[in-house]
């Protein structure tokens, strides 16, 4: 059975118009003699409007109800599709997570897909139905409705991918595929052709919005190829792929930026073993991630600086811990919340030496300062006066040879 998992975003499912269109992309791989099972997000901006009404409730609203609340949009989507489809001569039926069902654990807002049972779905495939499957959404061990996260209809499709042993995972959105950089940002970004697993999960961690890091992630254990490209316009998209079948034209792949995080710094802090640890424990404890963090050398050896970035949603909640926290001693704490983080990403970096001096040498001919600097095997990240965000990008995608 040749089978391909569609995937439809949000914006491509975002009114009727919309989705009559995608109905015509189904329709041409069923012409192509595809087994097709689709996976389709809310409408756009349907789960925000139902988290705001969670939110008019109570600002401590059941996690599980939460769950049965957030999910219902997805619903409202796979009933359109289907009832197009199926106006339009083609079988097809709509399907929830608990209807497939795709079994998770008992993680509200965040679940994790444990299996997918395959009996229901092939039954309808070998009618020559469609199944138009409700993205983001679960069933617990103990039959409660789950969500899997913010963004994660992309992680049902892989997921759905792995397990019926898909030809093709293509996820349809509202952009041609991965870009550069953000074209918002930089006008002469372009479209990469292909990208490896590694270099994507880099890019969608740092700001790249196409597609949510975990579902990257998951891509790459279960060893699906994700074709992203738009349901907006006819063209070829973007092809995610092993790190050993991408073709290296470039030792930089892409820019990615960032415009949410903030900078905060500890001015003497006592330099003793396990310091580090007491300052970061009660942000650990309250889902606080920490990104790029240094501490500058004592030259008394008595107290030190330490420097980090957190999220902005996050900033209030790190100062008000950090000033309570009894276990270390400071002289002064200083935010910065007008800091952009920008990375270069690209495998190419690994066997290719100067990378690092070429980036630092084409901010500092801009007047860039850096603040911060943090580096994987293959990215660089520096962290930046959100002012000087658009001319950053700018100089390293022209010292990159990316326009």
């Amino acid at each position: 059975m040749k089978i391909i998992v569609l995937k439809f975003g949000g914006t491509s499912v975002g009114t009727i118009k919309r989705i009559n269109n995608i109905s015509k992309i189904i329709v041409s791989y069923l012409k192509k003699r595809f087994k097709v099972i689709v996976v389709t997000s809310a409408m756009s901006g349907a789960t925000n409007k139902l988290i705001k009404k969670s939110k008019q409730i109570s600002d401590k609203f059941n996690d599980s109800e939460y769950d049965v609340l957030v999910s219902s949009g997805e619903q409202i989507s796979c009933s359109l599709i289907a009832a197009k489809l199926s106006h339009l001569g083609y079988k097809s039926k709509s399907y929830l997570g608990w209807q497939v069902p795709i079994i998770t654990d008992n993680a509200h807002k965040s679940a994790k897909i444990i299996s997918i049972g395959k009996k229901v779905l092939i039954n309808y495939l070998r009618q020559d139905g469609v199944p138009i499957v409700a993205g983001f959404q679960g069933i617990s061990l103990d039959g409660r409705i789950t969500t899997l996260g913010r963004g994660a209809s992309d992680y049902t499709a892989i997921m759905i991918s792995k397990y019926f042993k898909a030809k093709k995972c293509i996820i349809y959105t509202d952009v041609e595929g991965v870009m550069t950089t953000d074209p918002r940002i930089y006008r002469k970004a372009k479209k990469i052709k292909e990208i490896s697993y590694e270099e994507m999960l880099e890019m969608s961690s740092l700001g790249s919005k196409v597609m949510q890091s975990n579902s990257v992630q998951d891509a790459r254990l279960s060893r699906v190829n994700i074709d992203v490209r738009s349901s907006l316009i006819k063209s070829k998209g973007t092809l995610i792929k092993k790190k050993k079948n991408v073709r290296q034209n470039n030792v930089i792949r892409g820019i990615s930026s960032t415009t949410n995080d903030a900078k905060v710094t500890l001015v003497g802090v006592k330099d003793k073993p396990g310091v580090a640890a007491s300052i970061f424990e009660p942000l650990s404890t309250n889902n606080i991630n920490v990104d790029m963090v240094v501490q500058n050398i004592s030259p008394n050896k008595v107290d030190t600086d330490v420097t980090f970035t957190v999220k902005k949603d996050d900033l209030n909640k790190t100062k008000k811990l950090t000033k309570n926290n009894k276990r270390i001693k400071f002289r002064k704490l200083l935010i910065d919340d007008k800091v952009s983080k920008v990375s270069i990403i690209g495998v190419g970096m690994i066997t290719t030496p100067g990378v690092t001096y070429r980036m630092f040498k084409a901010l500092s001919k801009k007047n860039i300062n850096i603040l911060v600097i943090s580096t994987s095997e293959i990215k660089i990240s520096v962290l930046v006066s959100r002012t000087k965000l658009r001319k950053a990008v700018s100089a390293l995608h022209k010292e990159f040879k990316l326009d």
